[in-house]
């Protein structure tokens, strides 16, 4: 496929105000709040800039809770196991074993900062299973709203220190690029506040490191669950600037997404794994329990294997969606168990104490992204990325339920410790920008829908050679457009987009096989042999370079 050239800033206007710290933080979920928190404690001055306001990340919509060994039963090898299994050969060992060990603990921590995790009435945390885990091991708030309680504890928790000189909070700011210096290290970001926030228009943040938290790709996709501030903005401002990004091809649908009917686009209502782990299961429109026989699990293996079948089903059947069967659970059960869920089916016209509900795969969690080491550190230095928009090797090929919130809080405080020490060595230097060039692009607005709808077709939920060939020359063409756009939000946004989607596309088309949440209908069979390993991505001056890395030789 014809190589691409990605200029290496988005178009916007020349600063009209800088502002400066030790660290900026950038993102508001469970990874950005909790590495802001803990940088306060051991740094002078932390920048905590967020899209829109604090609550409105991915963390508030997660739904089934966080997964760790807290019941004395169960034991972090045992997570692991499972985490493993679910990354099909392609998960880095040590970080697993990084993010199983430490997670009891910061669990038990983010309870000691406020968070209220639902409980037996013996006290103990209540547990709850999801697909491919063999334990109960996933702790869960109001039943179905863990991620809202964990984002308000954090949240308050950063209001109890709002007065504190040593850390400031701007909201309605969008990370535009990264500042890097002579010898490439980040030395900040541009930022544009929207209105508002305390500044106006575009402005310079400058610091010895910055930490990238800024969630998901999920709106590359017409249909997602991420919320709409998911626009890959950090993952596409780390290409731009040189940091190495991987796993991009590694996408996962979730299985059980409320179908509202063909064309529906944007955020979709989620329906729980956990669900399925109470004893809900899928059917068809014949009434068949079709996951019966095709895994060990049935209905809750994992992800990518329930989402494969529920395609390969509507496949033969003709049909757009499954059924997702909770009924026998019974009214009273859930309400009180997922009663965010129940009210939000009976919004949408259905009842799921008393109907079937229609659901099918849509866009869920990227497991790629900006690749890490143990301590958070990208190829650049400075920069860390930590949550969604990370590639720590946690997931490998498919995303274990449950474990990204775990992801965020388990490698925020590595990240944290780890700039603090480098800080108190004498590294991570301040360093003065380089100029931006004249070169910067930016992609129309309206182009959005475009981008969207060419992902969706051809690096959707499955793939072929001729889907992904195709998606990769429209999207170059795309990218290729003189554009004369005004930058706003909705500009960077969709640039950001059509140049995460070209990388992903390209992994897509390269990966000739079917692992995790990568399958290609031409390849149905997973290949150890050719593909146990990692595509990694790296901007050139005249591309974005694409190389393999064999599992073995990709310790971190």
């Amino acid at each position: 496929m014809p190589d691409a050239r990605l200029p290496r800033y988005l178009r916007a206007g020349a600063p009209g105000w800088t502002t400066s710290a030790e660290v900026v933080v950038v993102g508001s979920g469970i990874a950005g709040l909790t590495c802001a928190l803990r940088l306060r404690e051991q740094v002078d001055r932390v920048l905590l800039v967020t899209k829109t306001v604090l609550s409105a990340g991915s963390t508030q919509w997660a739904q089934g809770g966080i997964a760790a060994a807290l019941d004395p039963e169960d034991s972090p090898q045992e997570h692991l196991d499972d985490t493993l299994v679910a990354g099909v050969g392609l998960c880095d060992e040590e970080a697993v074993r990084v993010l199983v060990t430490e997670g009891p603990v910061r669990v038990r921590e983010l309870v000691s900062l406020g968070a209220e995790f639902d409980r037996a009435a013996s006290g103990e945390i209540l547990l709850t299973r999801e697909g491919g885990h063999h334990r109960d091991r996933i702790a869960h708030a109001g039943g179905d709203a863990t991620g809202a309680e964990i984002s308000r504890a954090l949240i308050e928790a950063l209001n109890r220190v709002k007065n504190d000189p040593g850390i400031e909070v701007i909201e309605h700011a969008l990370v535009v690029d990264l500042l890097t210096g002579d010898a490439g290290q980040v030395c900040g970001v541009t930022l544009h506040v929207i209105g508002e926030g305390q500044h106006d228009g575009i402005g310079s943040a400058y610091a010895r490191a910055v930490v990238l938290a800024t969630g998901g790709l999920g709106q590359v996709y017409s249909s997602t669950t991420n919320p709409s501030v998911a626009t890959g903005d950090g993952m596409a401002a780390a290409l731009r600037a040189g940091a190495r990004l991987a796993d991009l091809e590694f996408v996962q649908f979730h299985p059980t997404v409320m179908f509202l009917g063909e064309g529906s686009t944007g955020q979709q209502p989620l329906i729980s794994e956990a669900v399925r782990g109470e004893g809900a299961f899928l059917v068809d429109d014949a009434g068949v329990r079709f996951m019966q026989g095709l895994h060990p699990q049935a209905d809750l293996a994992p992800r990518d294997v329930v989402a494969r079948a529920i395609v390969a089903r509507m496949r033969e059947t003709g049909a757009d969606h499954v059924w997702l069967d909770g009924r026998h659970l019974g009214k009273d059960f859930l309400e009180k168990r997922f009663p965010s869920i129940v009210a939000r089916c009976r919004e949408l016209g259905y009842d799921p104490a008393t109907q079937l509900l229609p659901v099918a795969p849509a866009q869920h969690y990227a497991s790629g992204g900006i690749w890490t080491d143990l301590a958070g550190r990208s190829t650049l230095d400075g920069l860390y990325a930590c949550g969604e928009t990370a590639c720590t090797g946690v997931h490998g090929a498919n995303r274990l339920a449950s474990n990204s919130l775990l992801e965020g809080l388990v490698f925020a405080n590595r990240i944290a410790d780890d700039i603090a020490e480098r800080i108190g060595r004498g590294e991570l230097t301040p360093a003065t920008p380089v100029p931006p060039r004249d070169d910067a692009v930016l992609l129309d607005a309206s182009r959005r829908l475009d981008v969207q709808r060419t992902m969706t077709r051809g690096s959707g939920v499955v793939r072929t050679a001729e889907g992904t060939r195709a998606a990769y020359d429209a999207l170059v063409a795309l990218l290729a457009e003189q554009s004369t756009a005004i930058p706003t939000t909705e500009a960077w946004e969709t640039t950001n987009l059509a140049q995460l989607g070209l990388a992903l596309t390209a992994a897509a088309h390269a990966r000739e096989e079917t692992r995790g949440g990568h399958e290609r209908l031409d390849f149905p069979e997973r290949d150890d042999a050719h593909w146990l390993g990692h595509l990694h991505h790296l901007r050139t001056p005249d591309s974005v370079a694409m190389s393999y890395v064999a599992q073995e030789d990709s310790a971190r």
